[in-house]
């Protein structure tokens, strides 16, 4: 069973930034887009409540406005930029807190684009989640930078956390 999960880690995707929606969404249309692209990969945890096991709900975009995550919307609509710090925020907070997250986004953006980092971000994500599920050493032979080798660090932290879980809940259900 755990082999048709790799399968799925296989596909595995998230927007890059030019993929993100060009026009400002609402709350129920970002919350539905970081759903459906996530949490198939994530979260796989059967054992929760439904409320539980949302990855992404409007009360926890709406603490991430108030905890200054995350940019207030403007005209209820959320931008790119929005979109894409809720991507990262739902992957890291796997592991991080959100005063851990806020350090690391601004870490990453001190010397890059949003644009650059995000995609940077979700390059590496996706490679660190297929290396850990194929049983693989993640080398990034690029990481001589202090800010890449704390990226890597982190969403390797990440990818292992989220694969022990699934393999918890996988076993748990057989």
């Amino acid at each position: 069973m755990i082999k048709k999960e790799i399968l799925c880690i296989e596909n595995f995707h998230i927007p890059r930034w030019i993929e993100l929606p060009s026009i400002e969404q609402y709350l129920d249309q970002v919350v539905k887009l970081i759903n459906s692209c996530l949490t198939p990969y994530i979260f796989f945890n059967n054992n929760y409540s439904k409320e539980e096991n949302t990855l992404l709900s409007k009360t926890m975009i709406n603490n991430y406005v108030k905890n200054n995550l995350i940019e207030a919307p403007i005209k209820k609509q959320y931008s790119k930029t929005q979109i894409a710090k809720l991507f990262v925020i739902c992957v890291l907070k796997q592991v991080y807190s959100m005063q851990d997250i806020k350090n690391l986004i601004e870490i990453a953006l001190k010397n890059s684009t949003i644009e650059n980092a995000y995609d940077k971000f979700c390059n590496l994500f996706e490679q660190a989640l297929r290396c850990t599920y194929n049983k693989k050493d993640f080398i990034d032979n690029n990481s001589s930078s202090d800010n890449l080798y704390l990226l890597k660090s982190v969403l390797l932290s990440c990818s292992y956390k989220i694969y022990t879980q699934n393999t918890i809940s996988i076993q748990n259900s057989k």
